[in-house]
């Protein structure tokens, strides 16, 4: 799916129509016992940073949503049993936190207590308008600090409309994101009376997960290898996790800035494919993405070691697939770019650091750093820079997604690191970027997007030398 904001999702105008959880389900959420599964340590990281961040004056949203379109006059009570239908589905959307002292403590919904309220919001002629008004509600609602923290909302016409789904980060991810137009398609066309499944599957619940993994977590020790990994890879970084090793125009001491937001096609499906079919025999393009990556950002920066740390699924097995939730975690990567000959050779190093850390992401990095005592400010919503890559041509509806105009939704706000999102799509490598908004910071990310499309290219059209 083509991850951007809502700014660039081609919002058009319409009459606008709004879901969220309603009253009486808020009513029985404040009357329920606690759930003694506790938060996954993304979510509590998560929270306690909108939290000090917030009790600093900054106010920081942070969620992330889907927009697509449903074709021909949409039946509006059709589209709600749908919403309600999936909503339910998944627990963490029923579920929320509440503060106890200091300790975040869990409550949830019993299906047959979750209900939606509809609102009338409006027509809306102008698209500029539009979008402000949907970002100024998303930010309201979808907020880490507040439960409900999810809301819908369709753009209706009569060609048919524009749906968008936005929530806190807590309880999505990407992608949980990038299934969901297919999900609500199917319910909806079902609910119409057109073909589609009338059985509505169940699916693992992420709260289930959040209570595996922490009891996992907290079974380890200080002394585990992975906490000493992590241990040594900060300390190379000079006791703080790594940024993106180029000048991004910001200064120690800098307040958290407004960050802005890249996102591109970065390659076609013949060029994606050429430059998968090199980098195969290497890991495939997730390698080729992360040397390609390491070898630019020494060329602007000059670092000799390139340190990341690479986003992966925590869905272990089947069971999770279909569950929306915050299934990530990170592995710590080192190259040696200042040293290494060439592409193949940092293709090589690449796929050694991932077949030796991959395993270092089902540990929460939250975790880890309080194992290791670390003192990280909970300053910046992004603890670190990233580089994503997802091949997500076999998702559900993935064929349809450019037809049905889908796209993965990011809030831009503020935030000091670099986060690099790159997906495989059925028409090829599609970039994603949110940055620091300084005109340096500017520059050096349009000359690492020229650089690495130049690259991608050069490898698949047999350009590259075997040392370049």
């Amino acid at each position: 799916m083509r991850i951007t904001d809502i700014q660039r999702c081609g919002v058009r105008p319409g009459r606008l129509v709004e879901w969220t959880l309603s009253p009486a389900t808020v009513a029985a959420a404040a009357a329920l016992p606690e759930d003694s599964r506790p938060p996954a340590y993304n979510q509590e990281r998560h929270i306690r940073t909108a939290r000090s961040l917030r009790e600093d004056g900054l106010f920081v949203p942070t969620w992330l949503g889907t927009a697509f379109d449903l074709p021909g006059p949409v039946d509006l009570d059709a589209l709600e049993r749908a919403l309600h239908t999936w909503t339910v589905r998944h627990e963490t959307l029923r579920s929320g936190f509440r503060w106890a002292g200091d300790e975040l403590r869990r409550f949830t919904l019993d299906a047959a207590d979750v209900s939606l309220h509809r609102r009338e919001a409006g027509h809306f002629a102008d698209a500029d308008a539009l979008v402000q008004h949907l970002q100024d509600r998303f930010d309201t609602i979808a907020d880490a600090l507040r439960w409900p923290n999810l809301v819908y909302a369709a753009v209706v016409r009569d060609d048919g409309a524009s749906v968008y789904l936005a929530f806190d980060h807590s309880n999505v991810d990407a992608y949980s994101v990038q299934r969901m137009p297919a999900e609500i398609h199917e319910l909806y066309t079902a609910g119409t009376g057109a073909a589609g499944s009338d059985a509505v599957p169940t699916a693992a619940s992420y709260v289930d997960f959040c209570e595996i993994e922490r009891s996992r977590a907290d079974g380890v020790d200080g002394r585990h290898a992975v906490v000493e990994r992590w241990r040594e890879f900060i300390r190379r970084c000079d006791g703080t996790l790594p940024g993106f090793p180029v000048d991004l125009g910001l200064a120690p001491g800098d307040p958290l800035p407004r960050q802005r937001m890249l996102a591109e096609p970065l390659a076609d499906a013949d060029t994606a494919a050429a430059f998968e079919a090199y980098c195969r025999p290497y890991g495939g393009s997730m390698t080729g993405l992360l040397a390609a990556t390491g070898l630019i950002v020494h060329e602007l920066g000059g670092q000799p070691v390139y340190r990341t740390v690479v986003p992966f699924h925590t869905r272990a097995g089947s069971r999770w697939n279909e569950s929306v939730g915050w299934y990530v975690g990170g592995a710590p990567i080192e190259v040696p770019v200042g040293s290494t000959r060439g592409f193949p050779e940092a293709l090589r190093a690449v796929r050694a650091e991932l077949r030796a850390n991959r395993a270092l992401a089902r540990m929460p990095l939250a975790r880890v750093l309080r194992l290791l005592g670390a003192d990280f400010p909970l300053i910046s919503p992004d603890p670190c820079s990233i580089v994503s890559y997802v091949d997500t041509r076999d998702l559900p509806g993935a064929r349809r997604w450019a037809e049905l105009k889908a796209y993965g939704l990011l809030r831009v706000s503020y935030g000091d690191q670099v986060c690099v999102w790159v997906n495989r799509l059925p028409e090829g490598l599609w970039l994603a970027s949110r940055y620091p908004d300084t005109d340096v910071a500017a520059k050096n990310m349009r000359l690492y997007a020229e650089r690495l499309r130049d690259r991608i290219v050069s490898v698949a059209d047999g350009s590259l030398s075997a040392v370049s």
